[in-house]
């Protein structure tokens, strides 16, 4: 029986995605974040999908004028392989961009730029919803799925580290 072909394939190194975050000159700080339970619990119910770590790793960019943003990384499995994307939440809360890094199921499932960019600037709300807000991955469902609660993941724990001041 010949061998199984391979798939997984690194598009960028984390070096690479997070030179794309953040502006030139800006400082980028590793920060890690230990969760509560009720924290985690927090998140896991915001973000509607499950939240099981409460370890996160993330890197914040400061500039001269403060917080530029802040870059998560986000491994999950799609189908029967992973994915790993990068999603940088800007100071207000939103998604500025997600970036996929390591993708290990077939390229044709892998969720194209176009597709990405229609969470640039959503917050974590109920229209950040496939079918609802997003737009679904015809062919690629499982991978839209999968993205969408990375997302949705990221923004709850950005919330539970970062809360909003209520007025």
């Amino acid at each position: 029986m010949p061998p199984k072909p391979a798939y997984g394939r690194v598009l960028l190194s984390q070096q690479q995605a997070l030179a794309l975050a953040f502006p030139a000159g800006a400082k980028v700080e590793r920060r890690t974040a230990f969760l509560t339970e009720d924290q985690r619990r927090a998140a896991q119910t915001a973000a509607r999908t499950k939240v099981e770590s409460r370890v996160w790793t993330y890197y914040v960019g400061v500039s001269s004028s403060g917080i530029v943003g802040t870059a998560y990384f986000e491994s999950h499995p799609v189908r029967a392989e992973s994915e790993t994307f990068m999603v940088v939440v800007a100071p207000d809360g939103a998604v500025r961009f997600v970036e996929i890094l390591a993708f290990s199921e077939p390229d044709e499932y892998r969720a194209p730029k176009p597709w990405l960019k229609q969470f640039q600037g959503r917050p974590l709300d109920d229209d950040l919803t496939l079918r609802r807000g997003l737009s679904n991955l015809t062919g690629a469902s499982l991978t839209s799925e999968a993205v969408t609660r990375g997302v949705r993941r990221v923004l709850a724990v950005h919330q539970v580290l970062n809360p909003r001041p209520t007025k």
